[in-house]
């Protein structure tokens, strides 16, 4: 008798030591982590703040509505933002259905085979490939084999080459979301495939897809290399007047006012970089809003 209580206190005296490291050990890791993210956060807020403070003294209506002038150094930069919102809308246009249908593809029609797994690891390691190899590929193929030289044309169809993996990735995901129960549901009220894909697996999937689409426009907007290559003017203050125009862009025309322009004024250049930023959280804060009034439609 005493030999079993002496077992059983052993047994429970064991079993509270290791309940009491396991519950340290998960403390430990969710403060790590809680403090990895903390600093993460905390960094990104800092850069976000810090270009307020810089950029924000910049602004005023001669600024964000007046043409570049002295090589740059005064006037504002309309012609840029105006071009930087036709790439981006050019890029989406071109982007999004064939991102949409690339996924809708795969997920609900691609057999389950090695040549999909090849397909799905091309995308992922496109999504890896420089933004400068993005921009020679336009350059070489749509600047000078299809001839449609420094346009609006092939600096939107080069970026949407960029984003394409993003979008892509985020439509499969969202789609892989949908329970099935939903498509079961739809075909045994008689819809086919295609109409169960169209009424019931996307829309159910349009916050995923709207996720996507931001992040890609994020990128898109704040590229560089590709529109150096294929659309970017370094100075071209008339407003383009067809999609084979060339135009200025605020990330190429902040690039050459850091490395360009000769004694270029300070605020101006955070003035740029501020105006970016606010352009891309614009497109950020659509694509949120659509995302909520879709859950919220869902919802009732």
């Amino acid at each position: 008798m005493f030999i079993d209580n002496l077992s059983k206190s052993k047994y429970n005296s064991t079993k509270k030591n290791l309940f009491f490291n396991k519950n340290s050990t998960e403390k430990f890791f969710y403060f790590l982590l809680l403090l990895v993210t903390l600093i993460v956060v905390g960094f990104v807020f800092g850069i976000i703040i810090y270009l307020i403070i810089k950029g924000a003294p910049a602004i005023n209506w001669e600024f964000l509505t007046q043409k570049p002038r002295n090589s740059m150094r005064e006037g504002g930069i309309f012609p840029a933002i105006i071009g930087t919102f036709y790439l981006v809308i050019g890029t989406l246009i071109i982007s999004l259905p064939i991102g949409v249908f690339a996924a809708v593809y795969i997920n609900e029609y691609a057999p389950k085979n090695r040549l999909t797994r090849l397909i799905r690891l091309s995308i992922v390691n496109m999504s890896g490939v420089p933004s400068v190899v993005f921009g020679l590929f336009g350059l070489a193929f749509f600047v000078i084999l299809l001839r449609f030289g420094k346009s609006i044309l092939a600096g939107s169809l080069t970026l949407a080459f960029l984003v394409l993996p993003v979008i892509i990735t985020a439509t499969e995901e969202a789609l892989k979301a949908v329970p099935l129960d939903y498509r079961n549901a739809s075909y045994a009220l008689g819809a086919t495939k295609w109409q169960t894909i169209i009424k019931v697996v996307l829309p159910q999937a349009f916050p995923g897809i709207v996720t996507g689409s931001v992040i890609g426009i994020g990128r898109a907007a704040g590229e560089t290399a590709p529109i150096l290559f294929t659309v970017a003017a370094f100075s071209q203050p008339n407003l383009p007047n067809s999609i084979f125009s060339q135009v200025m862009a605020l990330p190429f025309h902040l690039y050459a006012l850091a490395t360009q322009v000769v004694n270029p004024p300070e605020d101006k250049q955070w003035g740029t970089a501020f105006v970016l930023l606010i352009l891309v959280l614009f497109f950020a804060v659509i694509g949120t809003s659509l995302r909520t009034r879709t859950r919220l439609q869902k919802k009732e």
